[in-house]
Formats: structure tokens, C-alpha cells, sequence
């Protein structure tokens, strides 16, 4: 079958010839010929549906045909020819660009406007501004090399400017911050290197990863879900794939287990905290109060200074893994009021000791010691304001009377001993 000629752009340029035209159709595959009207001129086969060409000169309106072993086309399709003024280009910027095109050209020059197509080398660009100085296009894909910029109009091809194809580096890897993260992925992480720019994949282990922000030194990304496991991340550009750096899935912290239970609400305490996945720990937190003071003994254990706080709160351990729920084991800390005494009864008794003093007041529910100046005392915490204690003996005189919870000391009562 004979070629078929279905358009040609531009459609019309200066008699003097030199205009690139694309003529598009079919069956242009071993093309012998382009004519203009009764003239002939060089070509290039891009393709069956493509050929790219310079005009010969000429005058008027002529039929634009191709010739190929099978035949000549037939098709009316026109070029004209104007004695519109001839484009000239004065400067390109920028004048180096990466294989992979994409990027944004501006031409500076005369006589620019309405331009049909800029070709880099043999391949159009496209079009985003036209006026009669300036064009700025997006420059197609080429292969490592210089190329002729042209732009063409109702006037003709313009002189040719050089544009130079960059073959991009390959991107290399320095960095990963976090370096880990939760199973769940979602976390953004900061991948550091060289020639980054134009990431168009970040992969962990097989997984693609979000890319937020991509520069030449630094590609931040979402990270995706996997296993608790080691992978690979990897970033994909123009120029290759780079080197992998390790990240780690890590499970969530667990809570099982706490020491001491119970503190005083303004804080300062040291609790341990006992559970798994807890070397990495970032944070501690008492009903969402930050502890301070965090001390990680060891992948299952860890010490804190405890906040102020009050009533029955939940302890959370946060690690890159994730923070830990109150699911599993005892992560309940109680705050606790200082305790206080308001009475004796009675206020007095033998030496010898023996006798049941009743200690009332607030707070007492957990108190652990009682003493009579000093010495320790047996005791029974009857409720939260009654304390039923045996004063030991002592000296005839005066002696302060403390109990003593989780929560500190009590103010001291005056317990008298009589004398025998």
C-alpha cells in the first residue's frame, strides 16, 4: 500500500525554504522520496508515522507528498508558502538538561511567534508560552549528547542553538533517618546522598515507599508497611538505582509490668518499668505526662523519674516500633495523696508498750510504716483514714507519731508515755 499523508506541521513557511515540517500519516517505512509540490528535499525517517524534513524552496501552495517502493501518496494535504519574517534564537536556558527530558526550557529570540514546534535535535518539545521573544517548552527525552534547538514558524526554521543531553549520576545513599520504624509504615523518612534529584522510586525491601520531597541531596518519603524485619531502601532515578541502606521494621513496646505501682501525685519518684522491644525508647508517659530521667537498662527493662499526676493513669513506653497499649500485662501507675494525721486515740499509754492506738486522718489506705519516734510499730490500715497501730515501748516522755505510704511521710502527732 502507497504512503499515507495525513498532516503536515507547520503548513506553511518561507519561500526561501529551510522550514522543519513533521509530516504525519503511515506506510513511510523505506520512504525513497519527500516532495514539495514538483521539489524534493532531505528527510529522516522517525518512524512508519513520522518523518521530519526541511523545506525545499518554493512559491505558493503546494501538495506534500511522500514516495516509497509501494507508491506515492495522494492524499491533498498543503504547505504554502509566506513571506513571513524568519525566526532567529538569541540564547537558551538552561542549556544542558537531563536524558530524561522533562525539564523546562526558555528561548530567547526574534520573530518567535506563533511557533509549530521546537525540535531538539530530531524530537519535538512541547509547548507551554509563545510570544514573539521568548518560548518556553518541556524538552523531550534524548541520549547523552549535544543537539540543535530550532523553532519554527509561518516564517521558516530558525538558526540552531546547542543543547547538551547530561546522562545523570547515579544516586548514592549516605543516610536514613529515622533508620527504623513501626510495621504499620506511615512514618516520613529523610533519605540523605548525591544525585537524588528525579526520584521516581524509593523502595523498602520490595515495597514502594510515598516520595513527599525529592532535591539532588535529600528525598523524604512515607514509609510503607512490612514485617518486623531488615530491608533494603533504595531510591531509582534516571541514572540508575542506588546502593541499599538497612532499615528496621521494630515491633511495638510492650508494658507487662511496673515497680513500684504507686507514687506520690507530685512526682519525682523512680519507677521501673518492665516489657519487651524497650531498647530503643524515646518516651515514657504517666495518663500522657512525660516521665523524665528514662534510663534503658535493658531490651526488657528501664527506669524512669515520674511526673505529677493523679488518680489511676495508664504507663506508655514510645519507641521507633511504636508506642505500647494497655492490653497485655499491669501498665497502671496510681498517683497518691501525701498522707495526714489528725488524731491519736488514745494520745498517751504505758512505757512497756502493747497498747492499740488508733492513727485517724486522710490518705492512709497504703501506708506501709508507722513509728513512735522512730522505732517501727505494728499496724493494720483499717480504711482510708484509720490506721490501727501497737505502740512498741519507750522512754517516759514525748515521741512523734509518722505514717508512712507510697505518697512520703504524714505530719508527726505527739504520743506521750506514761511512766510505770
Amino acid at each position: 500500500m502507497a504512503p499515507v499523508v495525513t498532516s503536515v506541521s507547520p503548513a506553511q513557511g518561507a519561500p526561501a525554504g529551510g522550514t522543519g515540517v513533521l509530516i504525519t500519516g503511515s506506510g513511510f517505512t523505506g520512504a525513497t522520496q519527500v516532495r514539495f509540490g514538483p521539489n524534493g528535499t532531505t528527510f529522516v525517517i522517525v518512524s512508519d508515522t513520522l518523518i521530519t524534513t526541511r523545506t525545499p524552496a518554493g512559491a505558493g501552495t503546494v501538495q506534500v507528498t511522500v514516495t516509497a517502493p509501494t507508491g506515492t501518496s495522494t492524499q491533498n494535504v498543503l504547505f504554502t508558502y509566506t513571506s513571513a519574517p524568519t525566526p532567529a534564537l538569541s540564547s537558551l536556558s538552561p542549556a544542558t538538561g537531563p536524558t530524561s527530558g522533562g525539564n523546562t526550557v526558555t528561548l530567547n529570540g526574534t520573530n518567535l511567534s506563533g511557533a509549530t514546534v521546537v525540535l531538539f535535535g530530531p524530537n519535538p518539545a512541547t509547548v507551554l508560552t509563545n510570544t514573539a521573544t521568548q518560548i518556553t517548552v518541556i524538552a523531550p527525552a534524548g541520549s547523552p549528547s549535544s543537539v540543535a534547538v530550532t523553532v519554527t514558524t509561518a516564517g521558516g526554521m530558525s538558526n540552531a542553538l546547542t543543547y547538551t543531553y547530561v546522562a545523570a549520576p547515579v544516586p548514592v545513599l549516605s543516610s536514613l533517618s529515622p533508620p527504623s520504624g513501626p510495621p504499620s509504615g506511615g512514618n516520613t523518612v529523610t533519605i540523605s546522598g548525591t544525585g537524588l534529584s528525579g526520584a521516581t522510586s524509593v523502595k523498602f525491601g520490595s515495597n514502594h515507599a510515598t516520595i513527599l520531597t525529592d532535591t539532588a541531596t535529600q528525598v523524604t518519603v512515607a514509609a510503607p508497611a512490612g514485617p518486623p524485619s531488615s530491608v533494603g531502601v533504595t531510591v531509582t532515578t534516571s541514572g540508575g538505582t542506588s546502593n541499599p541502606l538497612p532499615y528496621f521494621y521494630l515491633s511495638a513496646p510492650t508494658v507487662s509490668d511496673l515497680s513500684p505501682h504507686l507514687g506520690p501525685a507530685t512526682g519525682g519518684n523512680t519507677v521501673t518499668v518492665f516489657g519487651t522491644n524497650l531498647t530503643l525508647t524515646s518516651a515514657v508517659t504517666f495518663g500522657g505526662n512525660p516521665a523524665t530521667g528514662i534510663i534503658v537498662v535493658s531490651d526488657s527493662q528501664l527506669t524512669v523519674t515520674a511526673p505529677a499526676g493523679s488518680g489511676t493513669v495508664v504507663v506508655t513506653v514510645t519507641t521507633p516500633g511504636g508506642t505500647s497499649t494497655a492490653a497485655t500485662g499491669n501498665p497502671y501507675y496510681t498517683y497518691l495523696g501525701a498522707p495526714t494525721l489528725t488524731s491519736l486515740t488514745p494520745a498517751h499509754g504505758a512505757e512497756l508498750g502493747g497498747e492499740a492506738i488508733v492513727l485517724g486522718g486522710s490518705n492512709l489506705t497504703y501506708t506501709d510504716a508507722v513509728t513512735f519516734g522512730g522505732i517501727p510499730a505494728s499496724f493494720s490500715a483499717i480504711s482510708d483514714t484509720q490506721v490501727v497501730a501497737t505502740s512498741p515501748g519507750g522512754a517516759p516522755g514525748t515521741v512523734n507519731v509518722v505514717a508512712h505510704t507510697p505518697a512520703g511521710n504524714s505530719n508527726a502527732l505527739p504520743y506521750v508515755y506514761d511512766p510505770s
